[in-house]
């Protein structure tokens, strides 16, 4: 376990992270790439690419193999040191280990080997093992039922950056607090838990918070620099334009996605319950499939549509979209950058919950929808709205009452003193974006 003095540290990063990947990916999202030097701003062409960032975020999980890879070098690394400073020195042939079997050693040397892989399981991990056996589904050619949870990935990631080149970051990251409300029923439906009183409730919160906060970016659209009034018969007539369509798609855009979100979370939920597999190698394994996934939906899909006159310069456009990433040189790095963010954002948020709690965890990733709304109002991104901060109140309350942070506020909502109150959030939740 890590030392309890470097746990702010890991808050503080994973907090860093997660904020980086969502304001670089729009800040991509805003980059002319065509026509950047026409006078008509309506005829400049932009960075809307959702499905190669898909790509790229996949790229990034993928890249999670190098920090794995790492520790594991440093835990051997640390035994060779731990050994050699005891006066151990290593078998050297096979002659030599021959010669301790014969002398009746062998018997020592299994029980100190299973003493030193102990040694290096974590607390939490020993408890996994000792629950699921020796084996598990993600064993030998198992592994490729991560590729279930992945593809979820795909459709929910590429929904979710679909639906930021609509609407401004705050609502992006406001909205996909949906995702609580897919994951509880989810979790009746096919995890067999059980959610009470309070716990329904707070869905409903939740509902009502996600649907504040889609209805003030369709009242006050961010795509342009118009001043909406506050009286009820203009902002009715301003949310038949164009721009409030456009926000409204997109907040449908990312509340839908969670539904795919949410499939991913239970898949990967009832996969990790039945194997003894590291919650980070897990995030490694999905990125080298959706990777490989989504490069080849991107070659059909360029093959079939992009090539066509309707699709020529499109999202199904590749050649196009690796000709934006690589010739603009903002774009290119921002993708180096989202991909570093969100192997970090991985690794720091399972740090987190090994050392903290999943809830602890949820409740921190609360605070980064905080940071990057006062980010994006600084950058002049989107404009403030009393209605969002309504929906964003909602949704923290709830979700922290669902999760059990804070408790129910009146008595008839609190379960029985006798009756145990499930826990929700798994043991070490994998977050990708």
């Amino acid at each position: 376990m890590t030392s309890r003095a470097l746990v702010p540290f890991l808050v503080g990063m994973m907090l860093l992270t997660g904020v980086c990947n969502t304001l670089l990916t729009k800040y991509q999202d805003n980059q002319c790439v065509r026509n950047c030097d026409d006078p008509d701003p309506a005829k400049r062409r932009f960075f809307e690419q959702p499905v190669l960032q898909t790509a790229q975020m996949f790229f990034g999980e993928a890249g999670i193999w190098l920090v794995v890879g790492l520790r594991v070098a440093y835990q051997r690394f640390a035994e060779w040191r731990a050994a050699a400073a005891k006066g151990y020195q290593p078998i050297a042939s096979s002659d030599a280990a021959a010669a301790g079997r014969a002398s009746g050693d062998d018997d020592n040397d299994d029980a100190a080997s299973v003493t030193s892989e102990n040694a290096l399981i974590q607390p939490s991990t020993k408890r996994r093992r000792a629950s699921r056996g020796p084996d598990g589904l993600l064993k030998g050619f198992g592994i490729l039922l991560l590729a279930l949870p992945a593809f979820s990935d795909i459709i929910g990631t590429t929904l979710v950056n679909a639906g930021l080149l609509m609407v401004a970051a705050s609502i992006y990251q406001m909205t996909r607090g949906a995702l609580v409300l897919f994951v509880g029923l989810f979790s009746v439906v096919f995890l067999h838990r059980k959610l009470h009183l309070f716990q329904w409730v707070s869905l409903v919160g939740v509902v009502a918070g996600v649907a504040l906060v889609g209805l003030a970016s369709v009242i006050w659209p961010d795509t342009r620099v118009k001043v909406v009034g506050q009286v009820l018969g203009q902002a009715i007539e301003d949310a038949t334009t164009d721009d409030a369509l456009r926000a409204a798609l997109g907040v449908t855009l990312i509340a839908g996605a969670q539904i795919f979100t949410a499939t991913q979370f239970v898949l990967e939920e009832f996969l990790l319950e039945r194997s003894n597999i590291e919650p980070i190698e897990v995030v490694g394994w999905e990125g080298l499939f959706g990777l490989a996934a989504t490069l080849l939906g991107m070659l059909v899909l360029h093959l079939t549509i992009g090539r066509t006159d309707a699709g020529r310069y499109g999202i199904f456009d590749m050649v196009e979209g690796f000709r934006q990433m690589t010739e603009y040189q903002v774009v290119w790095s921002t993708s180096l950058l989202i991909m570093v963010s969100i192997s970090g954002f991985n690794y720091f948020g399972l740090s987190v919950t090994r050392n903290v709690s999943a809830t602890s965890r949820s409740t921190i990733d609360t605070c980064r929808t905080l940071f990057i709304w006062i980010a994006s109002l600084g950058l002049g991104w989107e404009t403030f709205k009393w209605l969002q901060v309504v929906g964003f109140a909602l949704l923290v309350y709830f979700t922290f009452l669902f999760n059990g942070v804070v408790s129910p506020p009146f008595k008839f909502l609190r379960p029985a003193d006798d009756e145990p109150v499930e826990e929700l959030l798994p043991e070490e939740p994998i977050e990708h974006n």
